[in-house]
């Protein structure tokens, strides 16, 4: 069987569909039939529904017949990270402790989905209960990098990135409380947005820090991102997070000229230790945006250097809390890693949490006011490529170093500020997928994206792909 079809983006396919050129059963079986062929070597999926998924495409390609079009996402095929509730059916959060957790109701996100008629294909593997970057699961085994089977997919959101770069899903969702929507997308090649801190509502997601966390998506294009973004987005009394802001037209708020950019370069922090090959694909890209028309900016953001310290107190405290009950009792049932990361989590004193507290409201000061005179601040995603599976070290430069210590270091502002930031994937070294980050203002998402659909013009991916799904 072709799998032409699954290799579409959904602005590609929602007209098809709409106007009866392809059926959603088939886009579901070409979808479907790549699970079958790819993940017993990828292992982005915790369970697959092929029998819903079938029958729910059935039902959209005849509500679709009748005339009744939801819009874009009827009869797209997606499957999400396994942290998201589903009234009736089995979230595990990749842990053995909630292996058979049940969930009696949606997630709100999953709610917004199944009514734009989404056709569900199954749950994605993730780093367990999202505390990692790795997605290396000791409980349903790791996933895999699809452009390098040897290499991690990144996490916690990697079986989410992994599965749609091998278009085992045409889009999916992630959460992000450290970075984990935007380094997977970064390691596997493909768009990771996170929205601003309460844009998108968390009701019905497990949490793992509730003041850093984020859901967003997770797609092949900036449109499908602005897509998912403006139909997820908005206020949700039963989030105690979510904000009251309107959503906007993002997917119609793309169009723009690099003349009109200001892109801000904040370099003692975000271009500081990394790989040369990373640094040389990501400042090439800044150059045609300046020779676009672009004017590029130094900025400076004091604060920026006590964030690792605010970041790590502030997950560690808040996730420690979240399992304090199921450590105490039954510490033997997580794996070694998230385990290790809740005992360092309690030992932290409210003195440190306070502290970090003080440190990010100065980081919200200090991004306001660069963000008065630029438009985007523009980085790294990760300052190394993709490591081994199993490695506790990143090779920057020919140095190895701690991966715990620098696998956040350039995504974890964002979570501390709530801002949008967006990882896009920018060119390929020595086999692996190189992601650029921008971030924008808080609400402010469109300019996060009309940035980026100006790198996505560049074409910069043109060509590559992963081996195993060529």
């Amino acid at each position: 069987m072709s799998n032409e079809l699954a290799q579409k983006s959904i602005g590609e396919l929602a007209p098809l569909i709409q106007s009866k050129q392809v059926s959603p059963v088939e886009l579901t079986e070409q979808v479907l039939a790549n699970v079958d062929l790819y993940d017993g070597d990828i292992n982005a999926y915790i369970s697959v529904q092929k029998e819903q998924a079938l029958e729910a495409a059935a039902q959209a390609e005849q509500e679709i017949q009748s005339g009744n079009y939801r819009g874009a996402l009827h009869g797209i095929p997606m499957a999400l990270k396994d942290i998201l509730y589903f009234k009736g059916e089995k979230a595990t959060m990749g842990s053995s402790i909630h292996s058979e957790f049940v969930a009696d109701f949606d997630a709100t996100v999953v709610s917004k989905l199944k009514m734009s008629g989404v056709t569900f294909t199954g749950k994605l593997n993730m780093h367990e209960y999202a505390w990692g970057a790795t997605t290396t699961n000791p409980h349903f085994g790791p996933c895999k990098n699809p452009w390098d089977l040897t290499k991690i997919p990144g996490g916690s959101s990697g079986g989410s990135g992994a599965a749609v770069v091998s278009h085992m899903s045409i889009a999916s969702l992630g959460t992000d409380t450290g970075g984990s929507i935007r380094i997977p997308a970064s390691s596997c090649g493909i768009i990771g947005l996170k929205p601003t801190h309460g844009r998108i509502s968390k009701y019905g997601c497990f949490p793992l820090a509730w003041s850093l966390d984020h859901i967003g998506p997770m797609t092949k294009t900036v449109y499908d991102a602005a897509l998912l973004l403006e139909l997820l987005s908005g206020y949700d009394p039963k989030d105690p997070t979510s904000i009251d802001r309107p959503a906007k037209n993002f997917s119609g708020l793309l169009e723009s000229d690099a003349k009109d950019l200001v892109i801000g370069i904040e370099e003692e922090y975000f271009f500081k230790n990394v790989d040369s090959r990373v640094d040389e694909q990501v400042r090439h890209v800044l150059k045609q945006l300046e020779d676009a028309g672009a004017v590029i900016k130094p900025v400076s953001i004091p604060s920026l250097k006590q964030a690792e310290f605010a970041e790590l107190v502030t997950i560690t405290t808040e996730a420690s809390a979240v399992h304090h009950a199921n450590l105490l009792k039954s510490p033997e049932k997580y794996g070694e890693d998230v385990r290790f990361l809740l005992e360092v989590g309690e030992l932290m004193s409210g003195v440190d949490y306070v502290q970090s507290q003080q440190i990010r409201r100065k980081l919200d000061l200090e991004f306001a006011a660069a963000f008065d005179s630029v438009d985007v601040l523009i980085s790294p995603t990760l300052p190394f490529l993709s490591p081994p599976i199993g490695s506790q070290t990143v090779d920057v430069n020919g140095q190895e170093l701690s991966f715990l210590d620098e696998v956040i270091r350039f995504t974890g502002p964002g979570n501390l500020t709530g801002l949008p930031a967006l990882s896009i994937p920018v060119g390929v070294k020595d086999g692996l997928p190189v992601g650029l980050q921008i971030m924008g203002p808080a609400f402010e998402e469109e300019k996060v994206l009309r940035a980026a659909a100006l790198i996505e013009r560049m074409e910069l991916m043109k060509g590559h792909a992963p081996t195993l799904v060529k």
